[in-house]
Parts: structure tokens; sequence; C-alpha cells
């Protein structure tokens, strides 16, 4: 059964997505989690990259899961039985993930409501958080869309450099098609310029490109690159 397209389990449910990798998704997700755990809001944290970056920076061995958002898509695991927190009161709730995400890719594809998969399997968590935060994959595939689909908005961590906003234009095209067909409630978050070096000329241009381009959709916060960090 698919899951109503007003139906959210969040007050706020925020997919963080660039199909290009490097460019700070899994670190500006982590971050923004611990952020508004320390602000004492109740967040989950899920996981989407076969890469289990995100599980491992919130102090999840993800060599050592039993179980997983593999078990979640697949098995149809209660998320009860998955959901891990290291330290309670001061790092958000996890659906951590680990390599056998990518098996996961595949069993998803055979099922005709793939798209819907993860909103199914989140309709438990209705009241429950005040932010779901999805770390999505560096591609724009099954996992993606899934998170897109039950994602209230997308938060695009994007680098100040060449390719950047050919890269973008991929993304956000996508974003439109599942406006179209499945979300048709889906915002942009915003975009957030991360690693940025104002001593590069080619960043300050690529800055300023954004900047005519979107408009109040790039948040006027900038990450810089802090080799020290």
């Amino acid at each position: 059964m698919t899951t109503s397209l007003n139906q959210k389990p969040t007050g706020r449910t925020i997919a963080i997505a660039n199909q290009k990798g490097g460019v700070g998704k899994t670190t500006t997700c982590v971050s923004l989690a611990a952020a508004l755990v320390s602000m004492q809001k109740r967040v989950l944290l899920i996981d989407l990259d076969p890469q289990g970056n995100a599980t491992m920076g919130c102090g999840i061995d993800k060599y050592a899961l039993e179980t997983s958002m593999y078990d979640v898509l697949v098995d149809n695991m209660p998320l009860s039985h998955v959901i891990q927190n290291p330290e309670p009161g001061t790092t958000p709730d996890v659906l951590p993930a680990n390599a056998d995400l990518t098996a996961a890719e595949i069993e998803l594809l055979q099922s005709p409501d793939r798209e819907h998969i993860l909103a199914d399997r989140l309709t438990s968590l209705t009241g429950r958080y005040d932010y779901v935060l999805l770390d999505c994959p560096p591609s724009l595939n099954i996992l993606t869309l899934n998170a897109f689909v039950v994602a209230d908005s997308v938060l695009i961590p994007i680098q100040c450099e060449y390719y950047a906003l050919e890269g973008l234009s991929a993304l956000l095209k996508t974003i439109d098609d599942v406006r179209a067909t499945v979300n048709p409630s889906l915002e942009i978050e915003g975009l957030l310029r991360t690693m940025f070096d104002n001593r590069n000329n080619l960043g300050n241009e690529v800055s300023a490109q954004l900047v005519q381009h979107f408009g109040d959709q790039v948040f006027r916060t900038v990450i810089p690159r802090n080799v020290r960090l």
C-alpha cells in the first residue's frame, strides 16, 4: 500500500543530496543533526549511502552492524530493531547503513512500488521526530528517489568548482520530475556552498553565479575549507 503524499513521518524531512561526490553531503548531514540535537530537537538521521560514512560519523561501527537500512527496505524489519543511538541526548537516532545497501538497490528495482518503499517504512514514525535527515548516495539512483518521495525538501551542498553548475542542473531536473509525478510538495531547502576558499578566483566566480541564478535559495552561510578541522 502506497503512503499518502501528505502523510509525513515527522515535522520536517530533509534530504541532503547531490549526485556529485565529495561535496560535503555527509559532513553537512552529521553536523546539522548534531546541531539540532544540541537545540533539544528530536532528530533521526537515515543513512542511505552504502559507503556508510554518516553511520561511522555518528559513532556507529558499520562493520559490526547486525541490522541496517537493508533490513528495513528489503525485509520490512521494524524500525525499533534497527535504530541506534550511541549517546542518547547528545547524538541523533540513526538508521545505519553499510555495503549491504548496494544489494538493496537491486531488490528495490524489482518492486512495482519501488519509489515508495522508504515512505511506507517510515509511516510508523509519525509524530516521533522534529527532523528526519536523509544522507543520500552520490548518485541519482533508486535510493535517492525514495528519499525525494518522502522528503519535504532537498538541501543541496555544492562545492564552488568548475563542474558544479553542470551537475546541479541534472539534480534540479530530477527534483522537477519528482514534483511532477510522485511528490508535488517537494521543495528546495537551499543551496549550501561548502569547502569554500575565497582566495580562489574560480570559487568566487561560481559562488557569484549561484547567487545570480538562484537568489534567496542560496544560503548566506558559507562553509569554508578548513584543513585543521
